[in-house]
């Protein structure tokens, strides 16, 4: 027998994506942007309404198309998550960093989570988070030696 979904709990699991300081974006199969959580809309510039059914290439050219649909792609076929650390590569989207005073970085450094999202046993989903690692990238670089 399916699980019930008690609306008040879909309430406050909808509330807790929102108040993450983490960014979430869900992906249908192609691309499509489903899911934009209120770190995404407060980085980017753009609103979940203005973002969503829309694919993440189109409004994000400076994401690695191919590298990001092989990661993709592995995540679909394991069905377990990857993962894109800072230092190998800075970010997957471009937003400015978001210390104005203190500043050091230019663009937001990131680390990135990518989850398989199963729907009847098929993934048809994945779920990106990206962690603003902007602050441990700067002490990083601070610390080394030129």
């Amino acid at each position: 027998m399916p699980a019930q979904i008690d609306i008040k709990e879909l309430h406050w699991l909808l509330d807790i994506v929102q108040c993450l300081d983490v960014g979430v974006i869900v992906l249908d199969r192609a691309y499509r942007i489903e899911v934009w959580n209120s770190f995404m809309e407060n980085h980017s510039g753009l609103g979940s309404d203005e973002v969503q059914g829309h694919c993440l290439f189109e409004l994000f050219g400076e994401v690695d198309e191919a590298w990001f649909r092989r990661k993709v792609e592995t995540v679909v076929q394991l069905g377990t998550r990857a993962f894109s650390l800072w230092e190998q590569r800075p970010y997957l989207l471009h937003f400015k960093s978001y210390q104005p005073i203190t500043g050091q970085a230019d663009f937001m450094y990131q680390n990135v989570t990518i989850l398989p999202l199963a729907a009847m046993g098929e993934i048809e989903h994945v779920c990106v988070m990206l962690y603003d690692m902007t602050d441990a990238a700067m002490h990083k670089r601070g610390n080394q030696a030129p």
